[in-house]
């Protein structure tokens, strides 16, 4: 055993002490600046709820259909008392915040810096700029009573998967997760019943975490009827289980 042991050289045994001290400072200063994103998208996101998330793809174009219908339900959302909240960003995001902007309850667009397609939408009332892509997750996940999930690429599939996942888990608590795009997500559904589910990876009841719903109307009506139930807000269990996202 003793022949498989590593030397695996520690930070405090560097002994340039130039190098050492340029890489203490470099990555505690990554850390501050990990702990600032999170200080301020609790300062500022603490308060808005309840809050729907809104996913889709950067590349949507405002003529698309999927664009028109989530401006739709972002309105409806918004005049219904819910805050939205997105990526901030072009496409479905957009749309997101613009028909939240047009109603009655905040914009809220979570910013990220990306070599391509990400810039920033002018329809925020609240907008924050992330560096890291974990605290801004974490921020969609927190602030969150219901998502909606449009077309969309990797991005979109990145945070749905993580969702189900942290619902599945009982890491986070179970809220509305509804797809949008009856055409777009049927195949994928079927092939989570089909090879998922049907060969044990995950339990027949996991497929009731997620609804496909198209029209806004009946969205918004979905998200009312799930809080018919219970209570909107957080119990303190759930609370303390999402400190540890």
């Amino acid at each position: 055993m003793n022949g498989n042991r590593k030397n695996v050289t520690r930070l405090r045994q560097i002994i340039d002490q130039d190098r050492a001290t340029s890489l203490k400072a470099r990555e505690s200063w990554h850390m501050f600046t990990i702990m600032a994103e999170f200080i301020e998208s609790t300062e500022r996101l603490s308060t808005i709820r309840p809050a729907v998330t809104i996913f889709g793809s950067a590349r949507t174009k405002p003529d698309d259909p999927y664009y028109v219908q989530c401006v739709d339900l972002s309105h409806r959302l918004s005049d219904a008392g819910f805050a939205v909240i997105s990526g901030g960003g072009p496409g479905i995001m957009e749309a997101a915040n613009k028909g939240a902007y047009e109603g009655a309850s905040p914009s809220v667009g979570l910013n990220i810096e990306l070599p391509h397609e990400q810039r920033s939408n002018p329809w925020q009332n609240i907008s924050l700029s992330f560096r890291h892509f974990f605290a801004r997750k974490v921020a969609f996940v927190k602030y969150a009573d219901a998502y909606v999930v449009f077309p969309g690429g990797f991005g979109t599939m990145d945070e749905v998967s993580e969702v189900l996942t942290l619902m599945q888990t009982g890491k986070s608590r179970r809220i509305p997760v509804i797809l949008v795009g009856t055409s777009f997500w049927s195949g994928l559904l079927e092939w989570i019943k089909v090879q998922m589910a049907g060969n044990g990876m995950i339990a027949p009841e996991d497929l009731n975490l997620v609804q496909l719903i198209d029209e806004p109307a009946n969205i918004v009506d979905a998200i009312f009827a799930f809080y018919e139930a219970r209570d909107i807000e957080p119990s303190e269990d759930e609370r303390q289980r999402m400190l540890y996202l």
